[in-house]
């Protein structure tokens, strides 16, 4: 590997991150708050290290796979170091751990937060804190790709090193497009569901930020009992809708928008998705009814918000859900684990790894029965290779075996075990709150601070597909 390539894209990344620093410290000095020099300085470091690299370093004209992964990695790592300065300058709650922590749960949607009061933050921070969910959302290096010559051999290698080979199947055109038509549905949506909150209730700041926050399946709101603070059945639909549409693979949603044979409606992945999204809304609602929670109308109204707002790594809430009934409890952990699927911005293990793997799980079981046999794993008429199923099944026992660690860990130090359990797939699944001390309507402040580290780097692992990492870490190795 090139350390001068890596160090070029990597001060792309920085310069991205400026713009939106200069765009919240603007907010701040309109509005005279104390948050304008933190973000003003952290603006300026930001443009200056994404400078220095543009003017000293050559543009190179090819970039490896093994440099495309090692700026997919360092520029997420770096990005979350920058992003925790105007925090940790500002003070208040964040202390460094804190503002760390905050940080990377901003750019990898995760949307854990270690803040008791959010409202207590200037407006100005609000919108960074937003912001670094938008960034995050479709992935810092798919912004970088944008502004790449049609021809540099670097939009492979790094469009390879930030998506899987899972979500590529339903993209069939060049790199560069494939980026364009990504930013441009993100966006799009973006912009379609900020003029609905407005129009339902939100004032434009709230709506831009809640707007950024569900299109990045993120879940930072600006208020301290996030969603349930309005209190609008139309505002919950509204985001429920939006959630639930950026968990479906963006591909899929430009082509429907084209009107193109494999859509959202013919996809039988996406149908199947639905589906058993629509059984858990159903177990969670029954079971609240039944128990006499809530009413059957308001038990149907948490349990859709609560369910795909989990399934989706979201986390927004209109109800805090640690007395809740066991049962639902645990359908609600499954989908933090399930969560959406590939080709969009949630984390998690993915819908399509999931069903994948069963498909798989059910080509064994006819090879058993039929040695000779011969069997392919369909998923909407694409034939999977036998790579790709060892891939997924590979993923799966990496992805249980990092969080079951983590969460080991989190009960060596004195957490319980419920808190530490889903604490540890929140955080891997980018979902952001768990169950016991960090409920929907709770945050992570309780945790000691070797607990956010702990956490910060598994919602990067998360983020990253955990493989990425390893395979980086490896090569550095190798190298050394």
């Amino acid at each position: 590997m090139k350390a001068k390539i890596i160090i070029k894209y990597l001060g792309f990344v920085l310069l991205f991150n400026a713009i939106f620093l200069f765009i919240s410290a603007g907010i701040s000095l309109y509005l005279h708050e104390t948050s304008y020099v933190p973000l003003l300085f952290s603006a300026f470091m930001c443009t200056i290290l994404g400078t220095l690299p543009q003017i000293f370093v050559e543009t190179p004209d090819e970039v490896s796979f093994h440099e495309g992964l090692a700026i997919s990695v360092l520029g997420w790592t770096i990005t979350c170091f920058v992003g925790a300065v105007p925090y940790f300058m500002w003070g208040g709650e964040f202390t460094f751990a804190n503002s760390l922590f905050e940080s990377v749960s901003g750019f990898t949607t995760t949307g854990a937060s270690i803040l008791k009061d959010v409202e207590a933050l200037p407006k100005g921070m609000l919108f960074w804190r937003a912001s670094t969910h938008f960034i995050g959302g479709v992935g810092i290096i798919l912004f970088v790709l944008l502004i790449l010559p049609n021809k540099s051999g670097a939009q492979a290698s790094l469009y390879r090193s930030e998506v899987s080979d899972l979500s590529m199947m339903n993209f069939k055109t060049r790199t560069k497009e494939i980026a364009n038509i990504i930013v441009t549905v993100y966006c799009s949506l973006i912009a379609l569901e900020t003029i609905l909150l407005k129009v339902f209730g939100m004032d434009w700041f709230d709506a831009i930020c809640h707007s950024f926050a569900t299109i990045a399946t993120g879940g930072f709101s600006t208020k301290n009992l996030s969603i349930a603070y309005y209190d609008n059945v139309q505002i919950e639909i509204i985001i429920e809708f939006f959630m639930l549409i950026s968990s479906i693979h963006f591909g899929l949603i430009y082509a429907t928008i084209l009107g193109k044979k494999l859509n959202i409606f013919t996809s039988k992945i996406t149908r199947s998705y639905i589906l058993v999204m629509a059984i858990g809304i159903l177990l969670v609602t029954l079971q609240l009814s039944y128990e006499h929670v809530y009413d059957f109308g308001t038990s149907l109204r948490y349990a859709s918000f609560q369910v795909i707002s989990l399934a989706t790594t979201t986390g927004f809430a209109t109800v805090d859900t640690p007395n809740w009934p066991l049962f639902s409890i645990l359908i609600q952990i499954y989908f933090t684990i399930q969560c959406g699927m590939v080709g969009s911005t949630v984390g998690g293990l993915k819908f399509d790894r999931v069903y994948l793997f069963f498909q798989s799980l059910i080509k064994q079981l006819k090879l058993a029965k039929h040695p000779n046999g011969v069997y392919a794993v369909k998923v909407d008429e694409m034939t999977i290779n036998n790579e790709v199923e060892l891939q997924t099944v590979v993923f799966i026992l990496l992805y249980i075996l990092t969080f079951s660690v983590v969460a080991l860990l989190l009960t060596v130090m004195n957490i319980d075990g419920m808190t530490s359990f889903s604490a540890s797939i929140t955080t891997i699944g980018n979902a952001g709150p768990g169950f016991g001390n960090v409920s929907s309507l709770g945050n992570y402040a309780g945790l000691p601070d070797a607990a956010k580290y702990l956490l910060s780097i598994n919602m990067l692992l998360g983020r990253l597909e955990i493989v990425n990492v390893i395979v980086f870490l490896t090569i550095i190795t190798r190298r050394k």
